[in-house]
C-alpha cells in the first residue's frame, strides 16, 4: 500500500493527524501499519517517496532521490502519469490547449484512484475505496493503471510531438545580436553614442 506508507508506520495516530479535519484511516493505524509491512513497497517517484514518514522510508525497496528521478520514473507510474499535465502546463503556448485539457482529464482521474486507493476512507467525499490490500481491490489497481498507462503513453507521443517544432527551432543558428552588443533599449530616439553623460 504505497500511500499507507506516507501515514506514518510506527507513529501513533494522534501525532500525525488532526482528526478534526483528516478523514480516518480505513484499517486504523494498527490495520496500516500490517499492510505496510506485509506488502512489498516499490514507490519510484521521488515527489511521492519524499512524503513517507522516517519510519516507512526504510520499508520501499528504493530510495529514490531527485538527481536519480529520471532513470527511476516507469510509465506505470499514476504520479508520473499525473505530471504529464504539469508539464504540459508549464510548457504552455507550447502546447495545444486540447492537449492540455487531456493531460488535466488524465489527471484528475488518476488522482480520483490515487484517492480512492488510499488508507483514508473517503467515502464520506464520494470516493468509495479501492481496498488495495485485498486481492480482488489490488487487481482493480493494477487494471486502471494500465490503463492508464496506455492513455499516458499517447499524451506522452502526443506531448513530444508538439515540441519537435521547439527542439528544431533551438538547434538552428540563432538570429540573435552577437555576444557584446548592447541591446538595451533606450530611452529617447537619440543614438546613445552623440549624447553626453
Amino acid at each position: 500500500m504505497l500511500r499507507a506508507a506516507r501515514v506514518g508506520h510506527g507513529v501513533p495516530e494522534r501525532e500525525v493527524r488532526d482528526p478534526a479535519r483528516v478523514p480516518p484511516l480505513r484499517l486504523g493505524a494498527d490495520g496500516t501499519d500490517r499492510v505496510v509491512e506485509e506488502h512489498r513497497i516499490r514507490c519510484t517517484h521521488f515527489d511521492a517517496f519524499r512524503f513517507y514518514s522516517p519510519d516507512a522510508a526504510p520499508l520501499n525497496e528504493l530510495q529514490p532521490t531527485r538527481a536519480a528521478q529520471r532513470d527511476l520514473e516507469q510509465p506505470g507510474c499514476l504520479h508520473a502519469n499525473m505530471d504529464l499535465y504539469k508539464w504540459a502546463y508549464k510548457l504552455g503556448p507550447a502546447i495545444p490547449g486540447e492537449l492540455l485539457m487531456d493531460c488535466f482529464e488524465l489527471a484528475w482521474r488518476v488522482r480520483t484512484m490515487d484517492m480512492q486507493a488510499s488508507p483514508y476512507d473517503l467515502s464520506d467525499w464520494g470516493f468509495e475505496p479501492i481496498a488495495i490490500e485485498t486481492p480482488a481491490g489490488k487487481a482493480a489497481y493494477v487494471e486502471a493503471q494500465r490503463g492508464f498507462a496506455s492513455e499516458a503513453a499517447v499524451l506522452r507521443e502526443r506531448l513530444t510531438a508538439a515540441l519537435a517544432p521547439l527542439e528544431a527551432a533551438s538547434a538552428e543558428p540563432s538570429a540573435a545580436a552577437p555576444v557584446g552588443t548592447d541591446v538595451t533599449p533606450q530611452r529617447s530616439g537619440r543614438d546613445p553614442s552623440t549624447q553626453r553623460t
